[in-house]
């Protein structure tokens, strides 16, 4: 069992939600990265995504935006990233999801790439701008190393897409909150409860909310009908705004402490 199905299978058990965090490798640098990583693993996070530096990312809001150019602008790369998470990976067992755009993959090489990943502990792999026959090729391939593409839908995704999508589907489904692009907001869509609705017709797979979270009544209430909500831009946030790298991990501990309703769980792993 991946650590994916096992870290959601421990979270059912319990009659728990699950957390999953979202920062940008490399921002505010790699060190500081590795220690944002780990404060994520040691204060609640179930599973981490782990972005991708990327100079086009389309699916991202200014947040975001911003953060993959700091990353850049320091030199990151896809090498640097999975080097990132080999050195997680030796102690902590929190899966690591790779959030990312085709092109780098594609510059790195689809086969190296799933070698190189599957031997750093990577777990899984959502890449926003592949569609139907790409991401099936790109399923299959990353199957073989033991990698789970995760599908992402929104409410604008017709069922018979869903249906597509679903069958093919691996690790969890990342419902998006709404349409549009990433970033932090105040008030959550009706739209989100709708598509986990119609998103659980065609699979049993767990299904995380994501795009807009950044409070704990948000949090609160996506978990009342997912099985897991991502916060992504609000801790990007923090760390944008943090004078210092000791600050950034200091910003982001206290903000994941605050956000979430459950006690935090220790680094043990699952």
């Amino acid at each position: 069992m991946s650590r994916i199905a096992k870290t959601f299978e421990v979270l059912s058990n319990a009659g728990r939600k699950g957390f999953i965090p979202f920062i940008t490798a490399g921002d505010p640098d790699l060190t500081t990265s590795a220690l944002i990583l780990e404060a994520l693993a040691a204060n609640g996070a179930d599973i981490i995504e782990l972005g991708v530096p990327f100079s086009d990312p389309m699916a991202d809001g200014p947040t975001i935006q911003a953060s993959s150019q700091r990353s850049l602008v320091n030199g990151v790369t896809l090498h640097d990233v999975l080097e990132l998470v080999r050195n997680f990976r030796s102690r902590f067992e929190t899966p690591i999801v790779l959030f990312g755009y085709l092109n780098p993959l594609m510059q790195y090489g689809f086969t190296r790439f799933r070698d190189d990943a599957k031997n750093t502990g990577i777990d899984g792999v959502l890449v926003t701008d592949i569609v139907d026959d790409e991401a099936a090729v790109i399923s299959d391939l990353l199957a073989d190393g033991d990698i789970d593409l995760i599908s992402l839908v929104a409410p604008t995704t017709s069922d018979e897409r869903l249906e597509r999508i679903a069958m093919r589907a691996r690790g969890f489904i990342y419902a998006v909150s709404r349409a549009g692009v990433t970033g932090a907001r105040d008030e959550m869509s009706s739209s989100a409860e709708n598509l986990v609705r119609r998103v659980r017709k065609f699979t049993d797979l767990p299904v995380a909310v994501g795009f807009g979270i950044s409070k704990r009544e948000q949090v609160e209430s996506v978990w009342k009908y997912a099985d897991a909500a991502v916060v992504g831009s609000a801790i990007v946030n923090e760390i944008a705004h943090a004078e210092t790298p000791k600050d950034a991990v200091y910003r982001v501990r206290i903000f994941i402490r605050g956000l979430l309703p459950q006690v935090a769980k220790t680094p043990s792993g699952i």
